[in-house]
């Protein structure tokens, strides 16, 4: 499946409101390796996840005593495909199988038999049998909207989930209302809707660590994947490879301190300017010109790769409208895709 098949699949998923993609759990835990310390006394809150299917809950359920959680809270919402389908982690009394009723799982202590801080997943089944542990359905559908999920948001620390990615402007501007810390996934391209980028300009929110490395998503059984090479299944399971899935996080990283080594000097001929602005194009992050202060376009995956301490971030163009800022991406009449318009800061001519 080319860029242009994936574009167009994931546009019916938005449509259709059936952006079911499940996260797997080495991904899960390759990107959560790097913030322990920041969930030791913490709230966590799954807003997206089916208990019975998320990986994010068999993540935290099982890490519960090594991170040092205080709470794990996890709601399913009525419209999943998976609900009620998949198999059961959990034996809930009233839950039929065939159902579509959606549940409130809130855990507050996982025995620790072997006294390493952590439980094997096959151990997850009896969780809800000890003291202090709590199942029950909800009362609306589980949408992380609805008052009963915002209810239980107010009430957590940490938001980490895959939200739904026909809602991610929506889900992103809660997490802000309520200032919530966060880590989700999240679509690249996200990056050049006005309210997500805003957000990245504030220095209010960044990518996590392991973007790029995040290719296989679960999906439903009757998910149209048309090219071959972009799906599997595994013992019944499908997968959907996607190539453009980032963590997106307020959480502090050590990655957003790192400086970005440049080597390439500024030679005019080799970075040509906008049409219509005094904006030099720069087509790979790897070239970004070491002694050029100017204002500069470099493709979005710049975001990756930003320090606040070494650029300033000043907009974002493409080639159909301005942004936030007078500049259309376009050179000698060709249209050049989003570009993140940036600058090298002051300091940085000095050293």
């Amino acid at each position: 499946m080319d860029s242009k098949s994936l574009n167009r699949n994931l546009n019916k998923a938005n449509k259709a409101k059936k952006d079911e993609f499940y996260t797997q759990l080495t991904d899960i835990e390759k990107e959560l390796r790097h913030y322990k310390k920041q969930f030791k006394g913490k709230v966590v809150y799954c807003n997206c996840d089916d208990p019975y299917e998320s990986n994010f809950f068999k993540y935290f359920a099982s890490n519960f005593n090594a991170l040092g959680l205080k709470k794990l809270i996890t709601t399913s919402y009525s419209g999943s495909p998976i609900t009620g389908k998949q198999l059961s982690l959990l034996e809930m009394e009233g839950l039929k199988p065939e159902g579509k009723q959606p549940f409130k799982i809130e855990i507050t202590k996982v025995p620790d038999e072997n006294t390493d801080g952590a439980i094997n997943l096959t151990d997850v089944e009896w969780l809800l049998k000890r003291d202090g542990n709590v199942s029950a359905p909800l009362k609306a559908n589980g949408d992380f909207r609805s008052k009963e999920c915002i209810e239980l948001l107010k009430e957590s620390d940490i938001v980490v989930t895959n939200p739904p990615f026909s809602l991610f402007r929506d889900y992103v501007a809660q997490l802000i209302e309520y200032n919530k810390k966060f880590l989700i996934l999240g679509d690249q391209n996200a990056i050049t809707y006005k309210e997500i980028f805003k957000l990245i300009k504030d220095n209010k929110l960044w990518f996590g660590y392991d973007n790029g490395g995040i290719k296989w998503f679960q999906v439903p059984k009757d998910y149209d994947i048309p090219t071959e090479s972009r799906k599997k299944i595994v013992d019944g399971v499908k997968y959907l490879s996607m190539g453009r899935i980032n963590w997106f996080t307020n959480l502090d990283t050590t990655k957003r301190y790192h400086e970005l080594t440049l080597y390439k000097k500024f030679i005019p001929e080799e970075f040509p300017k906008y049409d219509n602005y005094n904006v030099v194009n720069v087509d790979r992050v790897s070239d970004i010109p070491m002694d050029y202060y100017g204002v500069m376009g470099v493709p979005i995956t710049f975001v990756d790769k930003y320090n606040p301490e070494q650029f300033e971030i000043l907009g974002i163009a493409n080639s159909a409208r301005w942004i936030d800022f007078k500049c259309l991406t376009i050179i000698k009449g060709k249209r050049i895709y989003n570009r993140v318009l940036i600058k090298q800061k002051y300091e940085n001519r000095t050293k």
